[in-house]
This record gives C-alpha cells, sequence and structure tokens, in this order.
C-alpha cells in the first residue's frame, strides 16, 4: 500500500473516532421561535440590569414562549432565558417564578439559576432533564439585544 493511502485511511479512522455522538439532545417540551427585543437599560422599567445580579422578567408578548427572563451576569455579560419550565410542555403552571437569582417552577418546583440556567434540584434517576432554554443576548452600548 502506497504512503499516500495509508496516511488518507489513517486519517479516515482518526476523523471517525474523535466524532462526538453525544450530541446534547434538543429540548422535545419547548418550540424554539425566532423573535428579537431590544431593553434600553435607560428605561427606568429595566434599570434594575444595571446591577448585577438582578433579573428582570419581560413578559412581552411575541418575547420567548412565557416570557423571558434577562440578568446581567457581571462584565457587561447579559443572559436571556425562557421562562417556561424546561421539563414539560406549557400549561397553566409552568411559567416560572423569579425567587431571588433563581427561577421556579410552579408544577413540580423544580428551580434554575439565572446566571447558568442550570437545574439545581435534578431529581436522581434516569430520566434526562433539561436546564433553561437559553436565547442570545447582546449589550450594544445602553441597549440590550434579546433574539432567537
Amino acid at each position: 500500500m502506497s504512503l499516500f493511502r495509508h496516511s488518507i485511511l489513517l486519517f479516515t479512522a482518526l476523523l471517525l473516532l474523535c466524532c462526538d455522538s453525544d450530541n446534547p439532545r434538543r429540548n422535545p417540551y419547548l418550540q424554539e421561535i425566532s423573535f428579537r427585543f431590544e431593553i434600553n437599560l435607560n428605561l427606568p422599567l429595566y434599570n434594575p440590569l444595571t446591577t448585577v445580579g438582578n433579573p428582570v422578567y419581560i413578559a412581552n408578548e411575541g418575547v420567548g414562549i412565557r416570557g423571558v427572563y434577562v440578568m446581567n451576569t457581571g462584565f457587561d455579560i447579559f443572559r436571556a432565558f425562557e421562562a417556561s419550565c424546561p421539563n414539560h410542555g406549557p400549561n397553566t403552571c409552568s411559567t416560572m417564578s423569579n425567587v431571588g437569582q433563581n427561577a421556579i417552577c410552579a408544577c413540580e418546583e423544580f428551580e434554575y439559576s439565572l446566571f447558568t440556567g442550570q437545574q439545581l434540584n435534578r431529581p436522581e434517576g434516569d430520566t434526562q432533564y433539561f436546564d433553561m432554554l437559553e436565547y442570545r443576548a447582546t449589550l450594544s452600548g445602553s441597549t440590550v439585544l434579546i433574539s432567537n
């Protein structure tokens, strides 16, 4: 076998071995919708976002599924998460409420960090649980653009 063929065969084998088959599964409970919403940090309604760790709930129609929680996590970094609980389909109890720097789902008391979106009280077992659905949040001057 020529050196060229041997090199191609080795490269192909390495490529197949390096592929990651553990891709994160898409959340089957929440439909990902497209939207764009601008937050003017100069407005009194959004003033809490000028301080690190103060979340704001935006319930405007067309912004997320059940609204969006936005939080300044420090160093001019903003994070935006869907307000609907990520571990079941939207229903009468699935809009999460804000308690300090966490969001809690009234359906089963699941709790999530608004700094990271991670579920804080994940039950033991084989069931796959999902963290909060995150949207893009970009700071430009005194405006935070939330989009998906």
